[in-house]
C-alpha cells in the first residue's frame, strides 16, 4: 500500500512540473505579438478496489458478506495543453504594415515549403521584391506586390488594400482574406507565431474581414499577447504549493515505512 502512495505522489509531482513548464512558457511570451496562452489539463488515473476486512473474520468456507471495498486512485497524468484564444489588447504602432485582427480569424502566410500556415501576428514588412512578408520572411496570402511608384498603403477594416502613387493617384491592389476555424483550440502551434490546421481544428473557412463571423483588420495596430501576468503568478504559486504537498506525502510515507520496519526490533 505504501508503494502505491509513493507512486501516486510521484505522478502528482510530475504533473505539477508540467504545469510549471506551461506557465513559464506563458510568462516568457508575455511580449510576443499575437501569442495565445496555454493551459495544462490533467486526468486522474485508473482506480483499484481495495478490500477492507473487518476485525472479526468470517467462518471458513463461507463468503464474507461484511467485507467492504473502497476505490483508491493511482494519481494523475497530463492530458493536454489547451490554447486559449482570448482576444489580446490592440496596441497602436502607427506603422502602415502593422495589422491587428479584432475578432475571429487568422492571417494566411505561405511557408518556404509552399504550405499555408496561420497567424495572429500582423507585424508585416516589405521585402526586396515588394511583397508583404512576416518577420520570418513568409509571404502573406493572398498577396500583392508593391512597386517603386507606391508612396503609402491604406488597408481598410474589410481588408481592401489601396496604394497611393506618385502624382497623387491611387489604385486598389487587392483584398486581404483571413481564415477562421470551427475549433481554434485544435490548431497545431508551429512556433514563429504560426499555426497549422489539424483534423481537430477542421478545414479553414476563408472570408473577407468584417464579414459575418470574421474579425476586422486594423491598420497601424498590433495584437498583444493575451497572457495576464497576475493570473500566471497565482497559478505558479498554486502549482508550487501542490508540488510541495506531494513531496511531503513522499516524506510521510517514508516515515510510515520506517516505523513499520522498526516494529520488528
Amino acid at each position: 500500500m505504501s508503494e502505491r502512495a509513493l507512486r501516486t505522489a510521484a505522478t502528482g509531482m510530475y504533473a505539477q512540473q508540467i504545469n510549471i513548464e506551461v506557465i513559464s512558457n506563458n510568462i516568457a511570451n508575455i511580449n510576443t505579438t499575437g501569442f495565445k496562452k496555454n493551459k495544462a489539463e490533467f486526468q486522474d488515473l485508473m482506480y483499484q478496489e481495495v478490500s477492507i476486512n473487518p476485525l472479526t473474520s468470517s467462518t471458513p468456507g463461507t463468503e464474507d458478506t461484511t467485507t467492504s471495498k473502497i476505490q483508491v486512485g493511482n494519481g494523475v497524468k497530463p492530458a493536454s495543453s489547451q490554447k486559449i484564444f482570448k482576444q489580446g489588447d490592440i496596441t497602436p504602432t502607427n506603422n502602415q504594415f502593422d495589422l491587428a485582427i479584432q475578432g475571429d480569424g487568422f492571417f494566411q502566410v505561405q511557408k518556404s515549403d509552399g504550405t499555408i500556415a496561420y497567424t495572429r501576428d500582423g507585424s508585416f514588412k516589405v521585402n526586396a521584391e515588394g511583397k508583404i512578408v512576416t518577420t520570418s520572411g513568409y509571404t502573406l496570402e493572398p498577396g500583392f506586390t508593391l512597386n517603386s511608384d507606391v508612396t503609402s498603403v491604406a488597408i481598410g477594416k474589410d481588408g481592401t488594400v489601396e496604394a497611393h502613387l506618385l502624382g497623387g493617384t491611387s489604385t486598389v491592389l487587392g483584398n486581404i482574406e483571413i481564415a477562421r476555424f470551427m475549433n481554434n483550440g485544435g490548431l497545431i502551434a508551429l512556433g514563429d507565431n504560426l499555426y497549422a490546421e489539424s483534423p481537430a481544428s477542421g478545414q479553414p473557412v476563408l472570408g473577407n474581414p468584417g464579414a459575418q463571423g470574421f474579425g476586422e483588420v486594423n491598420q497601424g495596430f498590433l495584437e498583444a499577447s493575451n497572457v495576464d501576468i497576475v493570473e500566471e503568478m497565482i497559478s505558479m504559486i498554486a502549482a508550487q504549493r501542490a508540488y510541495e504537498i506531494n513531496s511531503k506525502t513522499v516524506k510521510t510515507v517514508e516515515d510510515m515505512m520506517t516505523m513499520a520496519n522498526n516494529l520488528k526490533r
